[in-house]
This record gives C-alpha cells, structure tokens and sequence, in this order.
C-alpha cells in the first residue's frame, strides 16, 4: 500500500504489468483444465467453505490467510486476515532516498471483509467482482535518523535520533478475480486476483527520541530537515522538542492487489 502521489502510481503499474500477463495466462490455462473436468453442480451443494492462503505475497513476507463462505450460488462473503513479521521494510529504497535514514524495522496486520457476486458457474467458481473493506496497522519499530548537528558548540557532531510509533488506514474498494474448484471432487481452490484497488486515509504518531538533550537551534533545524527529507510516502507534519522530535502522520491512502491464492473446498 502506498500514499497517493503520482510518481508512486506510475510505478506500481510498471511493476504489476508482468504480474498481470502471469495471471491471465494462469486464467486461461486453469478455464481449460476446469472445463476438461467440470461436472454439474446441484444448487444444494453443500461444500460451501474454502480456506486459502496467498502464495504471492509470500515473496514480501507477507502471510494472508483467508476464509470464504458461500451463501448462495452468486453471493458469497470472505474475510483475510494477513500479517507482516518485524522486520526490513520491502522496496523501501523506492520511497525512502535518504542516506541518513536507515535501520527501517516495520510489522502490520490487515483484516479484510469482501462480499462477492460470482459472475459464471457459481457456488465459489468462476469470475468474480468483490467491493471490501480493508484494516490495516502498522508499528514502526525502529527508524534511525543520523542528525548532523549545525550548532556552532556542537558542530558536525552526529546525533541519532531513534524513532517508534503506530500508523492505521481504513479503506474501502473493488477486486476483479476468478476463482476454480479444481480436482475430480472439486476440493481444491485457485484463486486468482486480477487487479483491485482501493482507497482511504491514513493517520498515526512517530516519536523520535535522541541520545542526548538537543539545544533550541538543533530543534528548529532537526525539524526543518524532517520537513525536506525526500519521503514520498507521508504527509506528515513535525514537533520538536529538546527530546527529539514527534512526526504527526495524517495521509490520502491509495493501494493495490493483485495475486494467487490456492486452498481447499469443504
């Protein structure tokens, strides 16, 4: 997920653009395996439960896990839950050009609810759109800024301030996929997201805490280059004080999916 700004959107389009051809070869080979072995569906099928994971993002450390319900034979409801273990930040050399900034430990979690109106076959198989709303927080764990101090009785001395906080984004969109009941009992699932978006806002508090006590020059500048740092993901506004400093964080949210998903129908 990423801040609105026109650079960013440019590149996640580049980005997605192979994933995209992946996915609909994908689709196109699992509609031939799935008409090849399609048997008829009675309208009680009673198999009305799938649990799935999503291999994909798998790759960003990030795990979702998914259950889906379906309730009649167009209409069927999901909710993910996905988590991200602390750790390095992926791609964060793409929105993050600072040298000063480093040391970047984040975690999150996301909880997903997504209603589904099935398009083909029905019961969980064929295509799909989804509307949502997704959850998500995110806990900075650590962030070090190398602050390079101006003040003459302290000139060039470096002083690392050490940041923490909490961010959380509410957002709501729409996802395109198509799902098949694969195997001779139809218990497997493929599911694959054609492309999603969604849209919300973003809000939270980091705190910085420096080594040492900071004179009212050091704050007033340590501010003004909080203020310039070429991070392309926040709009933020700063505080300082002789402890540090505290960056306010209050955002427009735009994000993407797209991805597999494969699990089992029961």
């Amino acid at each position: 997920m990423i801040f609105i700004n026109k650079a960013n959107i440019l590149y996640i389009w580049q980005k997605i653009e192979v994933m995209d051809k992946l996915l609909i070869a994908m689709a196109l080979i699992c509609s031939f395996v799935a008409k090849s072995q399609q048997n008829d569906v009675d309208d009680q099928d009673e198999k009305r439960n799938l649990i799935k994971v999503n291999l994909t993002s798998i790759a960003f450390r990030n795990f979702q896990f998914a259950y889906e319900r379906t309730i009649t034979k167009r209409f069927g409801v999901q909710v993910s839950y996905g988590f991200i273990p602390t750790g390095q930040v992926p791609l964060v050399d793409e929105y993050i050009k600072d040298e000063n900034i480093n040391n970047i430990k984040m975690s999150s979690s996301n909880f997903t609810l997504e209603p589904r109106i099935y398009l083909g076959r029905g019961y969980g198989h064929g295509f799909y759109l989804a509307p949502y709303y997704r959850y998500s927080h995110f806990n900075i764990d650590n962030l070090t800024y190398n602050y390079r101090s101006e003040d003459p009785e302290h000139l060039g001395e470096k002083i690392p301030i050490a940041f923490t906080g909490k961010t959380n984004s509410n957002n709501v969109g729409l996802m395109i996929g198509a799902q098949w009941l694969l195997g001779r009992k139809d218990n497997w699932v493929l599911d694959v997201w054609f492309i999603g978006g969604h849209y919300g806002g973003a809000t939270g508090t980091i705190t910085g805490r420096s080594g040492r006590p900071l004179s009212l020059y050091e704050q007033n500048q340590l501010r003004k280059d909080i203020e310039d740092l070429d991070v392309s993901l926040f709009d933020y506004k700063v505080t300082t004080n002789s402890s540090g400093a505290v960056i306010d964080l209050d955002s427009k949210w735009l994000g993407v999916r797209s991805g597999i998903s494969f699990g089992y129908r029961f």
